[in-house]
Protein backbone atom coordinates (compact mmCIF):
# COMPACT_ATOMS: atom_id res chain seq x y z
CA UNK A 1 0.00 0.00 0.00
CA UNK A 2 2.95 2.43 1.00
CA UNK A 3 4.78 2.19 -2.34
CA UNK A 4 1.02 2.47 -3.98
CA UNK A 5 0.86 5.64 -2.59
CA UNK A 6 3.87 7.23 -3.14
CA UNK A 7 3.37 6.35 -6.83
CA UNK A 8 0.34 7.95 -6.67
CA UNK A 9 2.03 11.33 -4.98
CA UNK A 10 4.78 11.00 -7.51
CA UNK A 11 2.35 10.83 -10.41
CA UNK A 12 -0.36 13.88 -9.24
CA UNK A 13 3.32 16.02 -8.65
CA UNK A 14 4.16 15.50 -12.65
CA UNK A 15 0.61 16.20 -13.36
CA UNK A 16 0.82 19.54 -11.56
CA UNK A 17 4.42 20.26 -12.74
CA UNK A 18 3.14 19.55 -16.29
CA UNK A 19 -0.04 21.37 -15.82
CA UNK A 20 2.20 24.29 -14.59
CA UNK A 21 4.61 24.02 -17.92
CA UNK A 22 1.80 23.85 -20.03
CA UNK A 23 0.60 27.57 -18.36
CA UNK A 24 3.69 28.72 -19.08
CA UNK A 25 4.29 27.74 -22.41
CA UNK A 26 2.60 28.58 -25.30
CA UNK A 27 3.34 29.43 -29.19
CA UNK A 28 4.22 33.23 -28.97
CA UNK A 29 7.42 34.72 -29.87
CA UNK A 30 8.49 38.05 -28.09
CA UNK A 31 11.61 40.07 -30.15
CA UNK A 32 12.98 43.20 -29.29
CA UNK A 33 16.16 45.40 -29.59
CA UNK A 34 18.30 46.81 -27.30
CA UNK A 35 20.42 49.94 -27.73
CA UNK A 36 22.29 52.63 -25.78
CA UNK A 37 21.91 56.39 -25.63
CA UNK A 38 23.45 56.77 -29.03
CA UNK A 39 21.25 54.26 -30.56
CA UNK A 40 24.09 51.83 -30.64
CA UNK A 41 23.29 48.02 -30.14
CA UNK A 42 24.39 46.70 -26.89
CA UNK A 43 25.38 42.88 -26.96
CA UNK A 44 24.81 40.30 -24.17
CA UNK A 45 21.83 42.05 -21.96
CA UNK A 46 20.17 39.20 -19.99
CA UNK A 47 16.49 39.18 -20.88
CA UNK A 48 14.03 36.89 -17.98
CA UNK A 49 10.17 36.47 -18.87
CA UNK A 50 8.17 35.54 -16.22
CA UNK A 51 4.46 34.49 -16.79
CA UNK A 52 1.77 36.08 -13.60
CA UNK A 53 1.60 33.66 -11.30
CA UNK A 54 3.75 31.18 -12.52
CA UNK A 55 7.48 30.41 -11.60
CA UNK A 56 9.12 29.45 -14.77
CA UNK A 57 11.53 31.93 -16.05
CA UNK A 58 12.12 31.81 -19.79
CA UNK A 59 15.72 33.63 -20.90
CA UNK A 60 17.40 35.02 -23.62
CA UNK A 61 20.39 36.99 -24.68
CA UNK A 62 21.06 39.98 -27.18
CA UNK A 63 23.26 39.63 -29.61
CA UNK A 64 25.79 42.07 -31.23
CA UNK A 65 22.93 43.59 -33.39
CA UNK A 66 21.47 44.20 -29.54
CA UNK A 67 18.68 41.85 -31.08
CA UNK A 68 16.66 38.93 -28.72
CA UNK A 69 14.38 36.65 -28.84
CA UNK A 70 11.71 34.55 -26.53
CA UNK A 71 10.22 31.82 -27.88
CA UNK A 72 7.35 29.57 -26.46
CA UNK A 73 5.42 31.98 -24.88
CA UNK A 74 2.04 31.27 -23.43
CA UNK A 75 -1.23 33.77 -23.40
CA UNK A 76 -0.97 36.62 -20.53
CA UNK A 77 0.40 39.06 -18.12
CA UNK A 78 4.03 38.92 -18.18
CA UNK A 79 7.09 40.84 -16.77
CA UNK A 80 10.01 41.58 -18.69
CA UNK A 81 13.35 41.98 -16.89
CA UNK A 82 16.49 43.26 -18.80
CA UNK A 83 19.83 43.06 -17.31
CA UNK A 84 23.42 44.08 -18.09
CA UNK A 85 26.57 45.25 -15.67
CA UNK A 86 27.04 48.29 -15.59
CA UNK A 87 24.01 49.57 -17.45
CA UNK A 88 20.54 50.64 -14.99
CA UNK A 89 18.12 47.57 -15.36
CA UNK A 90 14.80 47.63 -16.99
CA UNK A 91 11.51 46.18 -16.00
CA UNK A 92 8.71 45.84 -18.61
CA UNK A 93 5.22 44.15 -18.90
CA UNK A 94 4.57 42.32 -21.74
CA UNK A 95 0.39 41.12 -22.38
CA UNK A 96 0.66 38.35 -25.02
CA UNK A 97 -2.33 37.77 -25.99
CA UNK A 98 -3.80 35.26 -29.30
CA UNK A 99 -0.67 34.25 -29.61
CA UNK A 100 0.87 37.70 -30.67
CA UNK A 101 2.89 40.28 -28.61
CA UNK A 102 4.46 43.78 -29.35
CA UNK A 103 7.97 44.01 -29.99
CA UNK A 104 9.63 45.32 -26.98
CA UNK A 105 12.28 47.94 -28.53
CA UNK A 106 14.54 49.37 -25.10
CA UNK A 107 17.12 52.14 -24.24
CA UNK A 108 19.19 50.99 -21.63
CA UNK A 109 21.16 53.87 -19.69
CA UNK A 110 24.33 53.90 -17.45
CA UNK A 111 23.39 54.45 -13.90
CA UNK A 112 23.20 58.18 -12.61
CA UNK A 113 26.31 59.33 -11.20
CA UNK A 114 26.13 58.89 -7.19
CA UNK A 115 26.50 62.18 -5.64
CA UNK A 116 28.22 62.78 -2.27
CA UNK A 117 26.30 64.51 -0.30
CA UNK A 118 29.25 66.16 1.34
CA UNK A 119 30.46 67.88 -2.04
CA UNK A 120 26.40 70.03 -1.65
CA UNK A 121 26.82 70.68 2.17
CA UNK A 122 30.90 71.79 1.99
CA UNK A 123 29.87 74.41 -0.52
CA UNK A 124 26.90 75.21 0.90
CA UNK A 125 28.37 75.98 4.16
CA UNK A 126 31.27 77.88 2.92
CA UNK A 127 28.92 80.08 1.11
CA UNK A 128 27.10 80.86 4.18
CA UNK A 129 30.38 81.93 5.71
CA UNK A 130 31.15 84.20 3.17
CA UNK A 131 28.20 85.59 3.78
CA UNK A 132 28.63 85.70 7.78
CA UNK A 133 31.71 87.43 7.01
CA UNK A 134 29.85 90.38 5.42
CA UNK A 135 27.29 90.85 8.25
CA UNK A 136 25.20 89.28 6.12
CA UNK A 137 23.94 86.72 8.92
CA UNK A 138 19.89 85.98 8.39
CA UNK A 139 21.20 85.15 4.91
CA UNK A 140 23.76 82.77 5.98
CA UNK A 141 21.35 80.87 8.66
CA UNK A 142 18.80 80.62 5.31
CA UNK A 143 21.60 78.29 3.93
CA UNK A 144 22.54 76.77 7.29
CA UNK A 145 18.35 75.85 8.05
CA UNK A 146 17.64 74.47 4.63
CA UNK A 147 20.68 72.48 4.68
CA UNK A 148 19.19 70.61 7.92
CA UNK A 149 15.85 70.33 6.31
CA UNK A 150 17.75 68.07 3.85
CA UNK A 151 19.79 66.73 5.62
CA UNK A 152 18.33 66.58 8.96
CA UNK A 153 20.94 64.05 10.77
CA UNK A 154 24.47 66.64 10.46
CA UNK A 155 24.12 68.02 13.92
CA UNK A 156 26.18 70.35 13.39
CA UNK A 157 24.19 72.41 11.25
CA UNK A 158 22.44 73.01 14.45
CA UNK A 159 25.74 74.99 15.83
CA UNK A 160 26.21 77.34 12.77
CA UNK A 161 22.48 78.21 12.81
CA UNK A 162 23.87 79.27 16.72
CA UNK A 163 26.43 81.31 16.14
CA UNK A 164 24.32 83.08 13.56
CA UNK A 165 21.75 83.59 15.95
CA UNK A 166 24.84 84.95 18.75
CA UNK A 167 26.23 87.04 16.30
CA UNK A 168 23.37 88.57 15.42
CA UNK A 169 22.73 89.55 19.01
CA UNK A 170 19.81 87.09 19.12
CA UNK A 171 21.67 85.12 22.23
CA UNK A 172 18.21 83.56 23.43
CA UNK A 173 17.70 82.39 19.76
CA UNK A 174 21.51 80.97 19.66
CA UNK A 175 20.90 78.75 23.00
CA UNK A 176 18.19 77.30 21.62
CA UNK A 177 20.18 75.60 18.71
CA UNK A 178 23.17 75.25 20.83
CA UNK A 179 21.63 73.21 23.15
CA UNK A 180 20.36 70.82 20.50
CA UNK A 181 23.74 70.95 18.89
CA UNK A 182 25.52 70.29 22.17
CA UNK A 183 23.29 67.00 22.99
CA UNK A 184 24.35 65.46 19.25
CA UNK A 185 28.03 66.27 20.08
CA UNK A 186 28.61 67.05 24.02
CA UNK A 187 32.23 66.98 24.14
CA UNK A 188 33.00 69.37 21.12
CA UNK A 189 35.18 72.36 22.60
CA UNK A 190 34.00 74.49 19.91
CA UNK A 191 30.43 74.48 20.92
CA UNK A 192 31.58 74.68 24.51
CA UNK A 193 33.80 77.84 23.96
CA UNK A 194 30.42 79.43 21.71
CA UNK A 195 28.21 78.40 25.46
CA UNK A 196 30.36 80.40 27.67
CA UNK A 197 30.47 83.75 25.65
CA UNK A 198 26.96 83.24 25.05
CA UNK A 199 26.38 82.82 29.36
CA UNK A 200 29.29 86.40 28.99
CA UNK A 201 27.03 88.02 27.22
CA UNK A 202 23.69 87.15 29.06
CA UNK A 203 25.81 87.99 32.03
CA UNK A 204 26.57 84.36 33.33
CA UNK A 205 30.57 85.48 34.35
CA UNK A 206 30.47 82.76 37.32
CA UNK A 207 28.50 80.12 34.80
CA UNK A 208 31.23 80.68 31.34
CA UNK A 209 34.04 81.10 33.74
CA UNK A 210 33.13 77.39 34.64
CA UNK A 211 32.69 75.79 31.30
CA UNK A 212 36.27 77.84 30.50
CA UNK A 213 38.09 76.38 33.64
CA UNK A 214 37.16 72.50 32.46
CA UNK A 215 38.32 72.76 28.78
CA UNK A 216 41.32 71.58 27.55
CA UNK A 217 43.50 74.15 26.65
CA UNK A 218 45.67 71.59 23.99
CA UNK A 219 42.13 71.46 22.03
CA UNK A 220 41.60 75.09 22.10
CA UNK A 221 41.24 76.89 18.51
CA UNK A 222 39.74 80.08 19.76
CA UNK A 223 41.33 82.35 22.00
CA UNK A 224 38.57 84.97 22.15
CA UNK A 225 36.16 83.38 24.47
CA UNK A 226 39.34 83.01 26.80
CA UNK A 227 40.33 86.97 26.78
CA UNK A 228 37.01 88.00 26.95
CA UNK A 229 36.58 85.85 30.28
CA UNK A 230 40.06 87.48 31.34
CA UNK A 231 39.28 91.24 30.59
CA UNK A 232 36.14 90.48 32.94
CA UNK A 233 38.33 89.61 35.90
CA UNK A 234 40.44 92.49 34.83
CA UNK A 235 37.43 94.91 35.19
CA UNK A 236 36.33 92.79 38.39
CA UNK A 237 39.80 93.73 39.92
CA UNK A 238 41.21 90.07 40.14
CA UNK A 239 44.39 90.51 37.85
CA UNK A 240 45.99 88.00 39.77
CA UNK A 241 43.98 85.27 38.25
CA UNK A 242 43.72 87.19 34.59
CA UNK A 243 47.33 87.13 34.20
CA UNK A 244 46.97 83.21 35.62
CA UNK A 245 44.78 82.52 32.58
CA UNK A 246 46.43 84.61 30.06
CA UNK A 247 49.71 82.94 30.83
CA UNK A 248 48.09 79.74 30.04
CA UNK A 249 46.56 80.85 26.97
CA UNK A 250 49.74 82.99 25.69
CA UNK A 251 51.02 79.43 26.07
CA UNK A 252 48.75 77.95 23.25
CA UNK A 253 48.28 80.71 20.94
CA UNK A 254 51.97 82.66 20.63
CA UNK A 255 51.42 84.71 18.60
CA UNK A 256 48.18 86.36 19.78
CA UNK A 257 49.52 89.24 20.26
CA UNK A 258 46.58 90.81 21.79
CA UNK A 259 46.78 88.24 24.83
CA UNK A 260 49.85 90.54 25.91
CA UNK A 261 48.31 93.62 25.71
CA UNK A 262 45.65 92.23 28.41
CA UNK A 263 48.50 90.80 30.98
CA UNK A 264 50.08 93.86 30.72
CA UNK A 265 46.70 95.58 31.57
CA UNK A 266 46.07 92.67 34.29
CA UNK A 267 49.77 93.49 35.85
CA UNK A 268 48.90 96.65 36.04
CA UNK A 269 46.04 96.41 37.98
CA UNK A 270 47.78 94.76 40.65
CA UNK A 271 50.30 97.57 40.72
CA UNK A 272 52.81 95.58 38.70
CA UNK A 273 54.39 98.60 36.99
CA UNK A 274 57.44 96.86 35.32
CA UNK A 275 55.93 94.02 34.20
CA UNK A 276 52.70 95.87 32.91
CA UNK A 277 55.42 98.51 31.05
CA UNK A 278 57.25 95.60 29.60
CA UNK A 279 54.36 93.45 27.93
CA UNK A 280 52.70 96.74 26.85
CA UNK A 281 56.24 97.74 25.28
CA UNK A 282 56.33 94.61 23.78
CA UNK A 283 52.79 94.49 22.89
CA UNK A 284 53.55 97.63 20.49
CA UNK A 285 56.67 96.80 19.10
CA UNK A 286 55.51 93.15 17.59
CA UNK A 287 51.53 94.54 16.59
CA UNK A 288 51.85 98.00 15.49
CA UNK A 289 48.55 97.38 13.57
CA UNK A 290 46.42 95.75 16.30
CA UNK A 291 43.28 97.72 17.02
CA UNK A 292 44.47 98.21 21.19
CA UNK A 293 48.05 99.68 20.27
CA UNK A 294 46.99 103.47 20.72
CA UNK A 295 45.12 102.27 24.24
CA UNK A 296 48.73 100.95 25.10
CA UNK A 297 50.49 103.46 24.12
CA UNK A 298 48.55 105.94 25.92
CA UNK A 299 48.93 103.95 28.78
CA UNK A 300 52.55 103.92 28.43
CA UNK A 301 52.66 107.81 28.01
CA UNK A 302 50.76 107.90 31.89
CA UNK A 303 53.26 106.08 33.22
CA UNK A 304 56.23 107.64 32.24
CA UNK A 305 54.39 110.96 33.96
CA UNK A 306 54.54 109.14 37.48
Amino acid sequence: MKSIRVAVILVLAALVASSALAQTRGNARLNGKVVDEQGQPIADVTVKAQLAGQTEVLQAKSDKKGEWRVNSMADGQWEVILTKDGLDPIKVPVEVRNERATPLNVTMLKPAPRVDPSVEINGEVQKAAQLAQAGKFAEARKIYEDLLVKYPTIHQLEGFIARTYAADGQHAKALEHLKVAMEKDPASVDLKLLHADLLIESGDKAGARAILDAVDMTQVKDPFPFMNAAIILINEKKGAEAIVALNKLLAQFPNQHEIIYYRGRAHLSEGKMDEAKADLEKFVAVAPAAKEVDAAKKILEEMTKK
